[in-house]
């Protein structure tokens, strides 16, 4: 499934905690690896000094990075350049015929509820290349980590459905239980007049469909053979969907969630789906989105 990882860096601490991650995935792929650091083109209004000194420290930041690979006998390819780093990555992404992008999400940035950081966005916005996001609030900590439990949300939807070959891909590749979601969204479902609750009949169906939308997804999951699956039908409360998902995550100890970046509601292109983009802002857990190509 991953036969390259690119892993972008910074210097942050959140870019090489992605990057043990990353890492870790190509160990476990046997993917070749390439770490890129771009230096940003805004500086070029800078000395040439300065800018020497910037593509000094972007030489010091892939080094690092290699050296955590070196210790475990693993070799990185390993780039410096310069422009706007979240449409270079993605460009490079392509052009390297990446597989999977592994990248740290920043934390509060000041600007409310925009969470992710502008290079993190931006990658998700512009890449078609699957993208591993590593949140700032990873408790894990070395440079091998555990997947126990993953878990893939759907809706039905073909968007939805594309998570499954990654899903599968990790599940067998790390001995993870696979968990699949239906969240049936009672809100939408009974519309702007559903004060009063919806009819039994009309919840019953709605939980059909839930669990032959698992059903399927669960199928395509295990196909491969060699992964346990596990499936599940909730209703919303009034928080809404992505909330329900963060309580799946947090009670069922989830290592990581695979999802993909649009479901039904979206009727334009966004930077991210409403469901995706709430969840991927708010859990600690690392998240894998497989973007709409």
């Amino acid at each position: 499934m991953y036969d390259r990882i690119l892993i972008p860096v910074d210097g942050s601490d959140e870019a090489t905690r992605a990057a043990r991650r990353g890492l870790d995935l190509a160990r476990r792929f046997d993917a070749a690896v390439d770490v890129l650091h771009v230096i940003d083109r805004r500086s070029s209004t800078r000395t040439s000094d300065e800018q020497a000194q910037l593509r000094e420290r972007g030489e010091e930041i892939v080094a690092e990075i290699e050296r955590l690979a070196a210790d475990h006998d693993q070799s990185v390819t390993t780039t410096v350049t310069d422009g706007s780093p979240a449409a270079r990555i993605a460009r490079l992404a392509a052009d390297y015929e990446t597989g999977l992008i592994v990248i740290g999400r920043q934390g509060i940035t000041g600007l409310g509820k925009r969470l992710l950081g502008g290079v993190t966005e931006g990658v998700l916005h512009r890449s078609d290349v699957p993208v591993l996001v590593v949140p700032k609030g990873d408790r894990s900590t070395g440079d091998s980590f555990d997947y126990d439990r993953l878990l893939v949300p759907t809706d039905g939807s073909d968007n939805a459905t594309r998570a499954a070959p990654h899903a599968s891909a990790v599940a067998r590749q790390c001995g993870v239980t696979a968990h699949v979601l239906s969240v049936i969204d009672l809100q939408a479902a009974g519309g702007a007049f559903s004060a009063g609750g919806l009819e039994g009949s009309l919840v019953d169906r709605l939980e059909d469909e839930g669990e032959a939308i698992v059903d399927e997804l669960a199928g395509e999951i295990d196909a491969a053979g060699d992964v346990d699956v596990e499936t599940a039908v909730t209703k919303t409360s009034l928080d809404g969907v992505a909330a329900e998902i963060r309580e799946y995550i947090g009670s069922h100890d989830i290592d990581l969630v695979v999802m993909g970046s649009h479901g039904r509601s979206n009727l334009r292109r966004q930077l991210l789906g409403s469901v995706s983009g709430a969840v991927l802002r708010s859990v600690d857990v690392p998240m894998l989105i497989v973007t709409r190509s």
